[in-house]
């Protein structure tokens, strides 16, 4: 990274220093009573206190999660919280709006600012520093800041007895107090970069620092609020292990299970689109879904070919997963966050398994449900009459069907006036998503038999497919698009056999019973 230098430091801190003196105008006619009441008012309502303080950081009406999770960090003087919110979610912001309040009103004393780097570090403590010297609401309302002698970029301390100091990783945090008071609060921002993260030695003795040297710098006998705000950007990193710590570990990715912005009010889905769509599908994953794409061991490729007329095969399925199964709702809720639904079309001929049709994305159940009659349309189109769609419905996922998605089939026959598409259900009991994804597909795919559809290549479902399937290993979290594959293939390879041991069944629909 290249160094903060101090040429650099003095243009943002000018720029930053004249946004928020123009952005912090205050009442000159004010009385003095009326000045109290206002601060009184404005101390028992954090969000109201956030608004008219920092004006330039609380610029959208905050979503729930902010809301509720701001509640739980000024109601606890003992605290450690990991915040894995999504790039464009303030994390940083909300986390240094509520530090300056708990400190401006004398809650904390001692504020250490870690990073990567000394230099990283510095540059985020820089808001809090500019803020303290320029924004004339806090200055009218809680007096001078600025001290003379203690107001270095890296470290100061303010007249009214409050220090900052900002730390890079692996540099000793020993000494640091504040008169007798040690460290009362701790921000670990930034922490983990892409580089290090491929180095688990850096990794777990920067880990292992975190534990023996930065946070016994505490008292033991005084509270300390420890926040780290970071995404998870690898499998193992600092954020991954000092969640595992931690009184709580929010995930809050850019979009919610239902494919909708958590933050409407600041992120509008057409925003989230354009952005999402100027990069690639892993780095989308890792910055604004908390899911790092890992290397897979199943797959090497994916394979591409011209298929056949889907109506020249010999057996067509359409198959669907609609995504959330009980079990990963008991592993809560970020968990359900990351599932993704998918339907699939997908045909057989001469030994080769070829996947005409997909959609996966994490969507809500009515444009899940548009699929099916998307999908079952496609078939239509392609002349192929006679194919039922299956879906995914075992144990584990009743009674998400017959209570939610069946009907919704129903409902959108009659509102649209058309058939309504024939379902059955696949109620396999399943293995381990790996261990099926692993045992159907890869002997297919090893006999270059598992194949795509070269129309498919390049969009965005399939792109998405492209990394699931690349990633598929036994600690892979997010395999949906392989595993509904998986499903469709499977259902042909039985069917098929039912078939070929059936010889007098011709013309007839052979049991769904396996």
């Amino acid at each position: 990274m290249a160094s903060y230098t101090d040429k650099k430091y003095l243009e943002d801190w000018q720029e930053f220093s004249e946004n928020i003196n123009r952005a912090t105008p205050i009442d000159l006619a004010e009385s003095p009573l009326d000045k109290k009441k206002r601060i009184e008012r404005l101390e028992k309502d954090d969000e109201a206190w956030f608004e008219y303080y920092f004006p330039t950081f609380y610029t959208s009406k905050p979503a729930d999660f902010q809301t509720k999770s701001t509640r739980y960090v000024m109601s606890n003087d003992e605290l450690y919280l990991v915040r894995s919110w999504a790039r464009e979610l303030a994390k940083s912001a909300r986390t240094m709006m509520e530090t300056m309040k708990r400190i401006l009103t004398k809650r904390n004393r001692n504020l250490l600012m870690v990073s990567d780097s000394k230099d990283n570090a510095t540059r985020l403590l820089l808001p809090y520093k500019v803020n303290l010297e320029s924004n004339n609401r806090i200055i009218n309302d809680y007096g001078k800041q600025q001290s003379i002698g203690n107001w270095e970029a890296h470290e100061f301390k303010t007249k009214k007895g409050a220090s900052f100091r900002a730390l890079g990783a692996g540099q000793s945090p020993r000494g640091t107090r504040n008169d007798a008071v040690r460290p009362d609060i701790i921000l670990i921002d930034d922490i983990d970069t892409d580089q290090d993260c491929r180095n688990k030695d850096i990794i777990k003795d920067r880990f292992e620092w975190i534990e023996s040297a930065l946070i016994p710098t505490r008292s033991i006998s005084k509270p300390l609020l420890l926040i780290a705000c970071g995404n998870i950007i690898a499998k193992y990193c600092c954020i991954t292990e000092m969640a595992k710590k931690a009184d709580r570990h929010e995930i809050v990715n850019i979009r919610d299970s239902q494919g909708k912005s958590t933050w409407p009010s600041k992120n509008t889905e057409e925003m989230i689109d354009r952005v999402l769509k100027t990069i690639g599908h892993t780095a989308r994953q890792r910055e604004y879904f908390n899911d790092p794409i890992i290397e897979g061991t199943t797959f090497t490729s994916v394979k591409y070919a011209k298929a056949p007329l889907l109506r020249t095969c010999e057996m067509v399925v359409v198959y669907a997963d609609p995504s959330t199964s009980n079990k990963d709702k008991q592993k809560g809720k970020a968990s359900a966050q990351r599932s993704y639904k998918s339907v699939q079309v997908i045909g057989y001929k001469n030994h080769q398994y070829f996947t005409y049709w997909i959609r996966l994305q994490q969507v809500g159940n009515k444009t899940f449900v548009n699929w099916l009659y998307d999908s079952y349309a496609f078939c239509k189109r392609q002349g192929v009459d006679t194919v039922n769609i299956w879906i995914e419905n075992n144990s584990l996922q009743d009674p998400h069907y017959e209570q939610v998605i069946s009907p919704q089939i129903k409902l959108k026959a009659e509102e649209d006036c058309i058939d309504q598409i024939p379902v059955r259900k696949d109620t396999r009991n399943k293995p381990e998503k790996f261990e099926r994804v692993d045992g159907t597909l890869q002997p297919i795919d090893e006999a270059g038999n598992l194949l795509f559809d070269e129309k498919l290549k390049g969009t965005e479902d399939m792109d998405t497919m492209e990394s699931q399937m690349l990633s598929v290993s036994p600690d892979c979290k997010i395999m949906d698009g392989p595993d509904c594959n998986e499903g469709g293939t499977w259902i042909i390879q039985n069917r098929k056999v039912v078939r070929s041991n059936n010889r007098h069944a011709s013309g007839k629909r052979s049991s769904h019973k396996y």
